[in-house]
């Protein structure tokens, strides 16, 4: 219990009956006093000076928007009046807003503007031409094509994430009430997005009996689900929202609400597992409070939510221990030893130009890894469990740009395998990274790398102190320790065979230096040509690994690459006309660009035909081919419209003459 009171709460708060409305005992004041004084002690609250920093910072982006918003009034030949009434609100929502940041939090803010701005051409281009002259803006980062889309940037600093929503009402008062429904009317799916964050956090904060007792909850638990290596949306797990939501109300495993699911005239599409098929798959259904009523954590995975239960039941058990006086506090926030809980991972390096480029990069590879998540789930029929982490690590030693992400990897426990049993998983992690490299701001420089490594053959830079910390028991960790299978006995067996492949001198990756195209994994690249270019990623390419008796890789130079003739079709591009795909790439319209964000969300049939042109573009060569018989075959074969229409532009856009094709990047 966080307070004294005692006293049932006036009204119900929820769906469900609270489990207990008993006061707190002595005992139990006595050690929220301890856990208050660890979360200060830890740094989770800020200074005086930085949240009167962080009040200053939003005065004076208040102030650009409002000048912003006029000009574009003056701009457009609206009256005298009417460019003095123009107006802008700036909202907070996430952790600022809910009250519970910490020091160095980026601040997530949404500017609400009148019907007459809009965010594709004001926004994107007209807000942020004014931001790039402003020397208090540092690393503006627009990110248009997420799912909601923001733009990023430090002022003076600090970091912020600014979203913009266009609602119907040409003058936008001051005091507007976002939280009334009415500002959803003929508004699009993005703005709707936009709009639900500053709304969903002030419906959570209505729908608990005590904020100050809340506050000090959720920023207890979000500190220790970053601990333990549980705190990212994007990777699959739950981020601020989720565990605001869970704080709030949770009685698992129903579906998480703080109210009942509302419908409404405006026909916006909310929550219905009985009325949507989709809604039946989630796993983990969090329900946001707001109008339209959505799923926030529609991206946990099979495998998340298994890392997720675990780290649960860990923290009980240090719980019921401190309840006991078996353990003090810091226990249940010690860090998670995720490379000492794994016999295999994989490595995902990534490598940029410069600064700028690699965390455009970083920030579409990171959104990207959960898909590689589900791919290895579905190829191994959910038999290779997998485990994301929410790190990224920096290679001092690279002179490039670098990032690095990991996933554990093991078999899934109580499974029955045969002897010598071996996960394939080389075509997934090709079909990831042709994926990724279909990135629509793509510059020369961004590569990316996925290798397999052993638990031994981690790097140094991941480890806080630089060295690699001793591996504790399993009772001592109080985490699951299980890898794919018995790397001591393979080592001692290959050993007395005379092979040496475990050793950490492994032979040199085939993994090239960076190249000139955007559609080619690096991998597929060096093996069309012949080639085992000098590399700095040292690990092996992903292959079959072994989940019984053996641990063994095969990659995909060890069994060759099959060639396929189709004749005169069949002709490899030059090096100008993959540069010439770039280009045209680079210079993509927006048109292009929406239909792949409707490709991403559409349904089973749109992605059976992308892994058939996959299929079929890897037989050529990987891309670096010119035909035109299978693309037309597939554009009449699709079964769905947006494919048909991606497919359709994707000839006119790569098109060449006299009736020719040149398909890339697909």
């Amino acid at each position: 219990m966080v307070g004294s009171e005692a006293l049932p709460s006036p009204r119900q708060h929820g769906v469900t009956k609270p489990l207990s409305l008993a006061g707190p005992s002595e005992a139990d004041l006595l050690r929220t006093k301890k856990l208050n004084k660890f979360l200060v002690d830890a740094g989770l609250y800020e200074s005086q000076e930085e949240a009167a920093k962080r009040e200053k910072v939003l005065g004076q982006i208040k102030q650009i928007v409002v000048e912003w918003v006029k000009e574009l009034t003056r701009l457009r030949g609206y009256s005298e009046q009417m460019v003095e009434d123009a107006n802008a609100v700036v909202f907070t929502f996430g952790s600022y807003r809910l009250g519970v940041h910490g020091p160095g939090a980026d601040i997530d803010t949404l500017c609400v503007g009148p019907s007459y701005v809009n965010r594709d051409e004001d926004f994107f281009f007209g807000l942020h031409e004014m931001l790039t002259k402003k020397e208090e803006v540092t690393e503006l980062q627009p990110v248009p094509s997420a799912h909601v889309p923001v733009m990023k940037f430090k002022f003076e600093g600090i970091s912020i994430d600014l979203l913009y929503a266009s609602i119907s009402r040409s003058v936008v008062p001051d005091d507007l009430d976002i939280s009334d429904v009415s500002v959803l009317y003929n508004v699009d799916e993005p703005t709707v997005r936009s709009l639900n964050g500053c709304r969903v956090a002030d419906q959570i904060l209505k729908h608990v009996p005590n904020v100050e007792h809340f506050r000090t909850t959720l920023r207890c638990l979000k500190f220790w689900a970053k601990r333990r290596g549980v705190y990212s949306n994007v990777t699959g797990f739950l981020g601020g929202v989720n565990w605001a939501i869970l704080v709030a109300r949770w009685r698992w495993p129903n579906p998480v609400m703080l109210c009942a699911i509302q419908e409404d005239e405006l026909g916006c599409t909310v929550w219905d597992p009985r009325k949507n098929p989709k809604d039946k798959t989630h796993h983990m259904p969090i329900i946001t409070p707001a109008y339209p009523c959505m799923n926030s954590s529609y991206n946990v995975s099979i495998s998340t939510l298994r890392v997720m239960t675990e780290q649960f039941q860990f923290g009980n058990r240090i719980c019921e221990e401190i309840e006991l006086n078996k353990a003090q506090w810091p226990v249940l926030f010690e860090s998670y030893m995720f490379f000492e809980s794994y016999k295999n991972y994989l490595q995902v390096d990534i490598v940029a130009a410069d600064p700028d480029d690699l965390r455009a990069w970083k920030g579409w590879v990171e959104s990207r890894l959960r898909q590689l998540t589900l791919m290895i789930e579905r190829d191994t029929q959910g038999k290779l469990q997998c485990h994301p982490y929410p790190h990224d690590y920096i290679d001092p030693s690279k002179q490039c740009s670098h990032n690095a992400f990991f996933m554990g990897l093991q078999r899934k426990q109580g499974e029955l395998v045969q002897e010598n049993q071996q996960f394939d998983i080389r075509g997934t992690v090709d079909e990831f990274r042709h994926s990724v490299n279909m990135y629509m701001f793509w510059k020369p420089g961004m590569e990316i790398y996925v290798s397999h490594v052993r638990r031994k053959q981690i790097p140094l830079y991941v480890f806080p102190d630089g060295y690699k910390r001793p591996r504790l028991p399993r009772a001592a960790s109080h985490q699951p320790v299980c890898g794919l299978g018995s790397a001591e006995k393979t080592s001692a067996k290959r050993k007395g065979e005379g092979v040496e492949r475990d050793s950490p001198q492994k032979r040199q990756s085939i993994s090239p230096s960076p190249i000139s195209s955007p559609f080619m994994s690096p991998l597929s690249h060096s093996l069309v040509n012949g080639l085992e270019p000098v590399s700095s990623f040292k690990n092996e390419e992903v292959g079959v690994i072994g989940c019984s008796s053996g641990s063994s890789i095969v990659t995909n130079e060890d069994v060759g690459l099959e060639k396929t003739s189709f004749g005169s079709n069949c002709q490899e591009l030059s090096e100008e006309d993959s540069q010439s795909a770039v280009d045209k790439l680079s210079r993509s319209n927006a048109k292009l660009r929406m239909l792949l964000s409707e490709l991403e969300q559409s349904d089973y049939e749109v992605r059976r035909d992308i892994n058939s042109l996959r299929k079929i573009k890897e037989l050529f060569s990987l891309g670096k081919v010119l035909f035109y018989q299978p693309c037309l075959f597939l554009v009449l074969q699709a079964k769905h419209r947006v494919f048909k229409i991606l497919l359709g532009y994707s000839i006119i856009l790569f098109g060449g003459f006299n009736g020719e094709v040149r398909m890339a990047g697909v």
